[in-house]
């Protein structure tokens, strides 16, 4: 089997819950330790996997991850604690740090 099969990753799906970003806020996260676009999918998953988590994105060249959350059912620790266990295969091992934090309509556009 090749090193590529053994890391697919297939992507969750959520429905954004625009509503919800009115008081939702967005932490951008400094990642380190993805290679790939599949582990950037690992991290993306495992911060939407969170409920509470309402959106999130993966810029695997700049290292970064920004998840749009709601404050009173996840926390940064949350968060941070997701990006690590993206990782639980054994083989992918991620840190994460918080760069900024800020309301999600800040960070978020959206289409009308």
């Amino acid at each position: 089997m090749s090193e590529e099969h053994n890391c697919h990753v297939d992507p969750i799906e959520k429905p954004l819950d625009k509503e919800a970003l009115k008081t939702a806020m967005a932490a951008y996260l400094g990642v380190s330790g993805m290679g790939c676009e599949r582990c950037a999918m690992r991290v993306r998953n495992g911060l939407l996997g969170l409920d509470g988590v309402i959106l999130s994105d993966v810029f695997l060249e700049r290292g970064i991850a920004v998840a749009a959350y709601n404050p009173e059912t996840v926390t940064v620790e949350d968060l941070l604690n997701a990006v690590s266990g993206a990782g639980n295969d054994g083989r992918h091992h991620y840190n994460a740090q918080l760069l900024k934090e800020v309301s999600a309509l800040e960070a978020v556009v959206l289409d009308d």
